[in-house]
């Protein structure tokens, strides 16, 4: 007899409760990487950067998180995304507090905070590499969709968060004490993780038969068992590749939110910095609305008509409506209504957010979290690219260079959805 024959039946379903808490560690994770887009100006004047050199500032944290993603996907599924995701939030708790310690005015500075970002980046690497092996494990096939939306609702949430939080903090105290506190939360999130996460349904000690049972039939009745039961053999998926330069492409609209938006705001659009703060927070509210909501869209529609319309065709919509709305931006006057309209923008691509990962799960299988690794790098390299092509765009041809380019990638992103299979294949 196993603790699920003796546990008895929730009114909240566990795998929802294993959800919410991912959703939590996932806003954690974007309130402490949006930090320093919204400490930017501060920074730049304490160390004396260029706009050039913050844009390498930005990268550093994302080339440590890309290039770790296929080794987070693989250590996740190896040792299970319980134990990975608790060492790395005090990972990335500890090197989140380091940046408020790195000094500015010696030769070194730079460099340092440089090598303290990318370590800040390899931590948080492996969270959603993990998230979707947890889903693999834990979520049926048709409730992918929701699942993956709430809990990539958390990076709108966490992000909506970081800019008044961390604007408050700078204005009342420093940069650097915003640091401080965001590592903070992290450890508590941490707390949270370690005791109400299990790498497995089978090893929760509140689960009951009936859920268990819900679980295993609704991932092995649907071709879970075949689909990408090897890391090689998921590899051989055209679709895969298709998945990743969309997503490279997804991740370099994204990440001008993460970067550049708040400066952007700021000094651009000539919003100060309470001002900026309030409306920096609408693209991200919108984000955590879209993701969820695309999330209930996409399981409906793969219900009624399949995972072709449910999950390609839906994919390949919100990214051709975000698109519309970035290319809006270019005509756009006054910063209110540019911020609306980004907004706009960033709602529509988070529609597309779930789709990303219920497909790579299921065409990963038991390599889900490698699978979606190497996806999820494809992603922020796009977002080393935005980091350093945004400014050299900006100021070489105009703000509007930036964003047209960025729409433009959206169409591209939009068109590989069209040619996916989302269906796992045999082995």
């Amino acid at each position: 007899m196993t603790a699920a024959d003796t546990a008895p039946a929730r009114a909240f379903p566990i795998r929802w409760l294993v959800t919410m808490v991912t959703f939590l560690v996932a806003g954690v994770s974007f309130l402490d990487r949006n930090n320093i887009s919204i400490a930017a100006a501060s920074v730049q004047k304490d160390f004396g950067l260029s706009d050039q050199k913050m844009g390498v500032v930005f990268s550093a944290f994302v080339a440590g998180y890309a290039l770790c993603q296929p080794l987070a996907g693989r250590v996740a599924d190896r040792f299970g995304p319980h134990k990975v995701v608790t060492v790395g939030i005090l990972w990335w708790s500890l090197f989140t507090a380091a940046v408020a310690f790195v000094p500015a005015g010696q030769s070194w500075s730079l460099l340092a905070l440089l090598g303290v970002l990318a370590a800040l980046g390899v931590g948080e690497s492996v969270i959603f590499p993990s998230s979707n092996r947890l889903v693999a494990a834990w979520i049926p096939i048709p409730e992918r969709g929701r699942a993956n939306g709430l809990i990539f609702a958390g990076v709108g949430v966490g992000a909506s968060v970081a800019p008044p939080l961390i604007t408050y903090l700078i204005l009342n105290h420093s940069w650097r004490w915003s640091f401080v506190a965001s590592a903070m939360i992290g450890v508590v999130a941490g707390l949270l993780w370690l005791g109400l996460v299990r790498s497995k349904p089978q090893d929760h000690p509140w689960i009951s038969r009936a859920e268990l049972d819900k679980i295993e039939t609704g991932i092995a009745g649907q071709g879970m068992d075949h689909g990408g039961a090897t890391l090689s053999h998921a590899l051989r998926n055209p679709s895969i590749w298709l998945l990743s330069l969309s997503y490279f492409c997804y991740g370099y609209v994204a990440y001008i939110f993460f970067t550049w938006f708040f400066k952007y705001l700021s000094v651009v659009r000539g919003l100060n910095l309470k001002s900026s703060a309030v409306y920096a927070t609408l693209p991200f509210l919108a984000m955590a609305i879209g993701s969820t909501l695309g999330g209930v869209i996409s399981d409906r529609l793969t219900r009624r008509f399949g995972p072709r319309v449910g999950r390609s065709f839906f994919g390949s919509f919100a990214l051709l409506l975000a698109g519309g709305f970035i290319w809006g931006v270019t005509s756009a006057h006054g910063a209110e209504v540019t911020a609306i309209i980004l907004a706009g923008g960033a709602g529509a691509l988070y529609l597309s957010q779930s789709v990303y990962w219920s497909v790579s799960a299921d065409l990963g299988g038991r390599s889900a979290g490698s699978v979606s690794g190497v996806m999820n790098m494809s992603n922020q390299i796009g977002g080393v690219v935005t980091a350093s092509l945004t400014p050299y765009l900006a100021h070489a041809f105009g703000w509007n260079a930036s964003f047209l380019f960025a729409a433009v990638l959206c169409a591209v992103s939009a068109g590989c959805w069209l040619a996916i299979n989302p269906r796992p294949r045999a082995a």
